[in-house]
């Protein structure tokens, strides 16, 4: 067995039900094969055996009172991974799926999208099993209270600074800093994501649509494309997804499609900035259903139930873009093949690790263009660690200059990506790319730093 198998089998075997986290290890590690050969001191200080393997994991109970009086209790984690290249840098998800093996997917993929982005972070991500779908403000504040009361003692401004992510939006991040603010007695930007009045940076709600829209665009252009006239498939109706309807709008492109858990809209007429405000107030102020949007919109057609990947493989949708930004393992093989068939020459991933690896062998064995979540959807932390910087500094960066810094970063994620490629003999491939290009970076770091 190679060097890398034996890694991804003892991962395995140490954790068998963590399926979430092998798939994501796996996917990293078989494109660093090449790696073991140009970098015999990796092997000899078993770095692909160290990276695997988490500084620390981190659970707790999280009691709270519900508005009936009556007492809730959840479990909360914080996955600690690696902290070679900077300060613990990974977002917080609030959903009842939340578990070990899917926080140590997420924590680990993010280890490489921060070293992605050239700034100094490390990679961690954290949350709850905690549901705040349907919970009122009060209820969402108790928990983020509890929550809080344990995690604040594992992060700081240098140690971990979390983030937002599933069910962890202006709301959540609101309660929870209040909280570490107060027990702490000190304002510190040790959360990103905050509102503009106490520390948060402009363009940050935006940068993971946005970035995910650049990054396409980025692909685009080396075949020489553009988003004008183009249909483009976007999964999701949270944050990522409006403003990656957002800025496709505004390059030329035309989004036909979004979705939440319980149904899928399809509009073909093109999903326009009034439209596209109309879902922002929809979800973000009246927590609402995506299924209203067609009640207000006769044109669009409702399905409930269904995936947007299962509707655009059974109506048989054009589609010349797809960018998923809801969750991981959305798009599988099948719906893969339907993109394929439907004329999709490019796949932007939003969320984290979207699109499964029998999905992602479709794409490559097909041509399209394909990035990968890490590099793809980096503009969020990217975002985060700006505004990490603004608030060390004590200043306030305007909106233009904030979005140009992201689309600089995603223009240089996406050449490293190449770059990588490349140099280790797989021009092309955005997959082997991102994830050489992310390592090495931590990699050399854990090296310099002996046996810890």
């Amino acid at each position: 067995m190679s060097i890398i198998g034996d890694v991804i089998a003892k991962a395995k075997e140490r954790d068998p039900y963590e399926f979430e986290f092998h798939q994501a290890a796996e996917e990293v590690l078989e494109s660093l094969e090449t790696t073991t050969k140009k970098h015999p001191e990796f092997v000899k200080a078993k770095i692909y055996e160290r990276i695997v393997e988490p500084d620390r994991v981190i659970m707790f109970r999280v009691p709270w009172v519900d508005d009936k009086g009556q007492v809730q209790v959840n479990r909360g984690f914080r996955v600690q991974f690696n902290n070679a290249i900077g300060p613990y840098k990974g977002g917080l998800r609030f959903h009842p799926s939340v578990n070990l093996g899917i926080l140590k997917f997420l924590g680990f993929e993010q280890i490489f999208k921060n070293s992605l982005t050239t700034l100094p972070m490390g990679g961690a991500k954290g949350g709850s099993d905690f549901d705040p779908k349907g919970k009122s403000d009060n209820e969402a504040m108790r928990f983020c209270h509890s929550f809080m009361r344990e995690l604040f003692r594992h992060i700081g401004p240098d140690r971990d600074v979390p983030a937002g992510d599933i069910g962890v939006g202006g709301r959540e991040i609101g309660y929870m800093y209040g909280y570490y603010k107060k027990i702490m007695n000190e304002h510190t930007g040790v959360l990103t994501g905050k509102g503009l009045p106490y520390g948060g940076s402009l363009i940050r709600p935006e940068a993971t649509g946005y970035g995910c829209v650049y990054f396409a665009a980025e692909m685009l252009a080396t075949r020489g494309f553009t988003f004008a006239g183009k249909n483009v498939a976007i999964s999701g109706s949270g944050n990522v997804a409006q403003y990656a309807v957002e800025k496709v709008n505004q390059l030329g492109g035309k989004v036909i499609s979004l979705c939440d858990s319980s149904s899928t809209i399809i509009d073909e007429e093109g999903i326009s900035p009034e439209k596209c405000d109309y879902i922002m107030d929809l979800k973000n102020v009246r927590r609402g259903r995506i299924s209203e949007y067609a009640d207000r919109y006769a044109n669009a057609v409702c399905y409930i139930g269904n995936s947007i990947w299962d509707v655009i493989k059974e109506q048989g949708i054009k589609v010349d873009v797809a960018l998923p930004c809801a969750t991981q393992n959305e798009v599988d093989e099948e719906h893969a093949n339907a993109l394929v068939k439907n004329g999709c020459i490019c796949v932007s991933e939003g969320a984290n690790m979207p699109s499964t690896p029998e999905a992602i062998k479709v794409y490559q064995q097909n041509g399209l263009l394909y990035g990968p979540g890490k590099a793809a959807n980096a503009g969020g932390v990217a975002t985060s660690g700006l505004e990490m910087s603004q608030n060390s500094m004590r200043l306030s960066w305007d909106r233009e200059e904030v979005d140009q810094r992201l689309l600089t970063i995603m223009k240089n994620i996406h050449s490293s990506c190449l770059d990588a490629a490349e140099a280790y003999g797989m021009k092309g491939d955005y997959v082997a790319g991102a994830n050489i290009a992310g390592f090495l970076k931590v990699a050399n770091a854990m090296l310099a730093y002996g046996v810890v």
